[in-house]
């Protein structure tokens, strides 16, 4: 056991210094974001590319990898719905009568509700998703080992490896540590998180926000006991994709069988339905708007805003039927996909003379490198998209060079709110030249 205490250190020493890496952008970048679109009424990620470069080129890419990295985002999410309604009517329910009834539910939901639907839903959601993990966590040990430690005892004797990550192979530490990072860093560029910092009320409330939101990852830790608790209980063969839901199956009688099924249904609805809401926006906003009718009016665009909420969900919900092994591996690189912007959005608030050349070709780069590492398993044991990232920022460093005399001279509304009174004087020199 004392290999696995020291191993277990190590690595929570690496994975508290990512952490602490990341405070100072988790409570300054959405702030200083949510300022800027409040003063000059932006909407989305692509909106404030848009502006800040004068690019519709560049907004209508960001606006394209937002919407298809969301794709198997949301199928994940609305594959927990089908799971749920699949276990829960087994023997009454047929799989085509649960896959539409799953769609339906979502975009009808999605649809009629908008935005402030899931939110205030998602107070309810948070609420039984604690109450129920507590209950899970607390009471399944009970029943099946009588207590945590004879739990823990048992998993040390007869499932060792579940209480490590690999030291070798494709997923061991640097992978791990590279996909805690990047993940991170693609946290807010994410369409449905940055909705949320959009429609905040405050830059002082997203900092809270952003104060609170480790301590909601204890559930996550919570979900990783019932997966140790699964694995030591049910019958070998058993599907991993049903694995909790079976768990709950064979623990618990009809109420809280009821409960938990609700439960983690109401988790699934309530992200799937904004993200849905968060990928339609884009295409709204910066596809259609901005590339095919800069004239639409506003009630238009609102209509087709929520018709593309059904479109949306209709793709993921082919995605989930044409890739069913490959959800989570997808979803993993979308997360790649998306943090492929952060160059755009996070460090153009602090770098004025960043060009809109260079960072275009850095998220083609980006993309292609994190792509083509991807599809020929050349990671190198380096989760895809830190290479992709690290390839993003050394094109945007290499070629800004080639490109800065121009921005240096040039200033917008974006910009001259950005960087204040030095971006004035750079435009006042500009024309006096």
């Amino acid at each position: 056991m004392n290999q696995y205490c020291i191993y277990g250190r190590k690595f929570g020493f690496l994975r508290n210094s990512i952490l602490c890496s990341c405070v100072f952008y988790l409570l300054l970048f959405p702030a200083e974001l949510w300022k800027v679109a409040n003063h000059h009424k932006l909407t989305t990620l692509a909106d404030y590319a848009r502006e800040r470069f004068d690019s519709k080129l560049l907004s209508s890419l960001i606006a394209i990898v937002g919407v298809l990295m969301l794709i198997p985002y949301i199928c994940l999410q609305l594959s927990g719905i089908q799971d749920t309604l699949q276990v829960a009517g087994t023997g009454f329910i047929n799989v085509k009568v649960v896959v539409i009834t799953s769609f339906f539910l979502v975009a009808l939901y999605t649809f009629f509700s908008g935005i402030k639907g899931p939110t205030y839903t998602a107070i309810i959601k948070d609420v039984l998703v604690w109450a129920i993990m507590l209950f899970m966590v607390v009471s399944l040990p009970i029943m099946h080992f009588g207590g945590w430690n004879p739990m823990v005892d048992k998993i040390v004797t007869e499932a060792p490896q579940l209480l490590t990550i690999p030291t070798e192979g494709p997923k061991g530490i640097p992978w791990f540590i590279t996909a805690s990072f990047v993940s991170a860093l693609a946290l807010f560029m994410w369409a449905h998180a940055a909705t949320g910092v959009f429609t905040a009320k405050s830059a002082d409330a997203i900092r809270k926000n952003a104060l609170y939101l480790p301590l909601y990852n204890i559930v996550l830790i919570l979900v990783v006991f019932l997966g140790f608790i699964a694995f030591l209980v049910l019958p070998d063969g058993t599907d991993p994709r049903f694995a909790l839901l079976a768990l709950i199956q064979t623990s618990y009688g009809g109420i809280g069988q009821g409960l938990a099924y609700s439960t983690i249904a109401l988790a699934s609805l309530i992200p799937c339905s904004i993200m849905a809401i968060g990928a339609s926006n884009l295409f709204a906003n910066n596809i259609y708007r901005d590339l095919i009718n800069p004239k639409v009016k506003g009630s238009k665009l609102t209509m087709i805003t929520r018709g593309m909420v059904f479109v949306v969900i209709g793709l993921a919900l082919l995605f989930g039927l044409v890739f069913p092994q490959a959800l989570v591996s997808l979803q993993l690189l979308g997360v790649s996909g998306m943090v492929q912007i952060f160059p755009a959005i996070v460090v153009s608030l602090f770098w004025r003379n960043q060009t809109r050349e260079a960072t275009i070709l850095g998220l083609l780069v980006g993309l292609a490198v994190t792509f083509t590492v991807y599809s020929t398993g050349t990671s190198l044991g380096i989760y895809e998209g830190f290479w992709g990232l690290m390839a993003n920022f050394a094109t945007i460093v290499a070629l800004n060079p080639l490109f800065v005399k121009k921005a240096k001279f040039s200033s917008n509304a974006v910009k001259d709110y950005l960087f204040g009174r030095k971006s004035k004087e750079l435009d006042l020199v500009r024309k006096g030249a």
